[in-house]
Parts: C-alpha cells; structure tokens; sequence
C-alpha cells in the first residue's frame, strides 16, 4: 500500500495554545454530552487551516484514550451501559473503515479542496437536522414543567424494544430492557460512517440512544464514550495507515481534552438531562453558522463557482472562526456555569443544616 504524505500545517505559540484551549472545550463537552467533542474539534483545526482529512484523522487519534478517560470516569458514576456501547462500537468500526475509504478517495480525487468542502457540507446537513431536533426536544421538555422528570421511552423506542429475535437479544441496563443486537447494527454503521467522515459519530449515536432504544441522555451520552473509544481506536489505525494523521495536533489536543472531559463529567451529576441537550443544541447551531461561511470559499477553489477575491476568501475565513470561538466559549460557559449552580444547590441543605446547628 503507498502511504500518502501530507504537507502538515506550521505550528507557532498562538496556534498552539488555541489548538490546547480547543482541546480543554472539546473535552468539557465531550465528557458533558458524550459525542466525543468532535463536532467542535475537527471545524476548530479546519479554520486554523488543517486540511479536512488530517483534522478528521488526527482527531480521531487524539479522541479515544480522551474517550476512555471519560467513560471510566462517568462509569463510576453509574451512568455507562458497557454491553451496549461494545455492541454499538463493534458494528460502528465497519462504518469508520469504509467512511475512511471514502474520505481518501475524494481526497485523491478533488485534493484538500474538496475533502474540505465535503467534511463542512456533511457538518452542515447533520448539525441542522440534529441540532434543530436536539434543541426542540429540549425546549419542549423545559415548557412542560417536568424538567426533573425521569425520562421515558418514546412510542418508537418501545416499539424496538418489544421486537424479539431469538438467539439475539441482550439486555441493556441504560434502556432497562431486552434489544436485540440486529437492530443495533444499521444504527452502529450509521455512526461509524460520520466519525469516519468527521470525527463525531455522537450526532447519530447519542439521539439514536435516546430516540430509537429508549435510552436516558445522561447514559446515552456516557456510553457513546465507550462507542468513541472503539471508532477512534480502528479509524487512528486506518488513518494513520494512510499517513493523515498529525501526531503533533493529536497530542496538543488531547494535553487540554484530558482536563476538560473530567470537569465535563463532574458536570453531569449536577444538572438536568434537558441541559445536555440545549448545550449539545446550542453549538451544533453556532459551528453550522461557522461552516457555512466557508463553503463558497472551497466551491470557488475547485472552479465550480465563480471566483472570490482574495480578500473576501481572508474575510469569511477570519469571520468564520470568530463564529467558531464564540461556540467554544459559548459551550465552556454553559457547561461551567451548569456545573457551578448544580453544585451550589447541592451543598445548600448541607450548608443550611450546618447553619442551624
């Protein structure tokens, strides 16, 4: 097999320092809403100038031993499902080996041109369908009042789970019920397919989680950790195989990811599950915006629209990751800022108990 070289970007002290901010939010988030961060990582490096195909590998690289360290983390808090992430991961890796075939194939034919384009219209379509969804749910359960609700099967994840498959089925301790392995497996390729496309298979993962098995989104988002860690681990290989990963951005990312998953996960004890969703909403909506600005700038690269002046091009990229630093302080905010009332309501009984004594 030839091994492609790929021409890495040069590091300064300034990129290096946003690529390990990058890493502490993405693994705030990771570790908060389990989608393994990607979403917010792999347009972070892109709009430093990495090339879509090395940003997804290297992201990958970096994302499951960070991916790991968060689903050992929330495991002891009781939120993982392992049985049902290993299931899911397994069928998952088939979809990252083929979504991997197919991002060094528009890569060869189209050059980073068009791996670039292809990663952001990708992120576009799903972090509108998915991030419209997720935010919707979210304000329909905080208008009902119920927030504090114990989170109930939809009628299509009860319907799954009353399908019986002999000689497949398994119990899951997240959906607290019997599902049968078969229907896992589209929803684990499907996931595959997007990690592999653009690092984060948590935009089907998680919802799939949650929408299809019945899952609640404090264990879906903790056991798409496990899901994270199995992807990451094939697609590094596979990547790396095809010399697309930068060891040097795996490694800045995961010094700062490693911070951000533990305080992420510390996060989740404190706030209601509606939270994960408006956070995981929010900046899926803000990195679509950042994206999207983008993409003419790659059509009109690959001569399929009319040319754009230079300085228009430096505009929407400058604009562009404006947008996409606002979404990493944005999300930090949110999660911080979650994390510190939760914990404050926490030690009040305590602290109004010592006051009486």
């Amino acid at each position: 097999m030839d091994i492609e070289a790929v021409n890495f970007i040069d590091l300064d002290l300034t990129k290096i320092l946003f690529l390990f901010f990058v890493g502490f939010v993405g693994g705030l988030v990771s570790g908060f809403i389990g989608s393994g961060g990607a979403f917010v990582l792999t347009p972070a490096m892109m709009s430093i100038g990495v090339p879509a195909i090395v940003a997804v590998a290297s992201n990958m690289c970096h994302k499951f031993p960070k991916s790991l360290v968060g689903a050992m983390k929330r495991y002891k808090y009781g939120q993982v499902d392992v049985k049902l992430g290993l299931i899911l991961g397994a069928s998952a890796e088939v979809g990252v080996l083929y979504g991997a075939h197919i991002m060094e194939s528009v890569k060869r034919t189209w050059g980073d041109a068009g791996s670039n384009l292809y990663v952001s219209v990708i992120f576009v379509l799903v972090l509108a369908i998915v991030g419209s969804w997720v935010l919707m749910d979210a304000w329909k359960t905080y208008r009902s009042g119920d927030v504090d609700a114990e989170e109930k099967p939809n009628r299509l994840a009860l319907w799954i789970q009353s399908i019986r498959i002999p000689g497949t089925m398994f119990y899951s301790r997240a959906a607290k019920a019997e599902i049968s392995w078969l229907v896992t497996i589209p929803m684990g390729i499907a996931t595959g397919l997007l990690a592999a496309s653009i690092a984060v298979g948590g935009f089907i993962g998680v919802p799939a989680m949650i929408y299809l098995l019945g899952v609640p989104s404090l264990m879906a988002s903790a056991t798409e950790l496990v899901i994270a860690f199995v992807m990451g681990l094939g697609g590094s290989i596979k990547y790396a195989w095809g010399g697309f990963v930068d060891i040097r951005l795996a490694m800045i990312l995961l010094a700062g990811s490693l911070f951000g998953i533990q305080l992420g996960a510390i996060g989740t004890t404190y706030v209601k599950p509606y939270m994960v969703k408006v956070v995981m909403g929010t900046i899926m909506i803000i990195v679509l915006v950042s994206r999207a600005l983008v993409i003419p700038v790659y059509l009109a690269k690959l001569g399929w629209i009319a040319p754009i002046q230079e300085a228009t091009m430096a505009m929407l990229k400058n604009v562009s990751l404006g947008i996409m630093t606002a979404a990493l302080l944005i999300g930090a905010g949110i999660i911080i800022r979650s994390l510190n009332s939760g914990m404050r309501a926490s030690r009040a009984p305590i602290l109004a108990q010592e006051g009486q004594t």
